[in-house]
């Protein structure tokens, strides 16, 4: 089993500096916290997995493709490979935990 606390990983991440943590990484999946703080540029690019982004906490737009929505604690978002996306207009500092398959990288 491995099992995380959000506060830790949050710790984590932000004691290397930088947007995203992968925290687990195993043959069919890898699992991230991503963070952009209010009024951030999200940097992304498409990426060659699927991907689910779940919500923990913050507010912002994402858009997938042609389509936009706003996002906010709870929503979960899934973007096919290869379609490009963003986070904008992010009005309250965002965390997402991001799950990759297959693996990231």
């Amino acid at each position: 089993m491995k099992a995380f606390r959000l506060d830790e990983l949050e710790a984590e991440r932000a004691a290397h500096d930088g947007a995203y943590l992968q925290f687990i990484r195993e043959r069919n999946m890898s699992v991230g916290l991503y963070a952009l703080d209010s009024g951030a540029t999200d940097p992304q690019q498409p990426h060659r997995q699927d991907e689910v982004y779940f919500v923990v906490s913050g507010r912002a737009s994402i858009t997938v493709g042609q389509e936009t929505t706003p996002v906010s604690r709870g929503s979960v978002v899934y973007v096919p490979a290869g379609v490009p996306h963003k986070f904008h207009h992010i009005s309250e500092d965002l965390r997402v935990l991001v799950v990759f398959s297959p693996p990231e990288g």
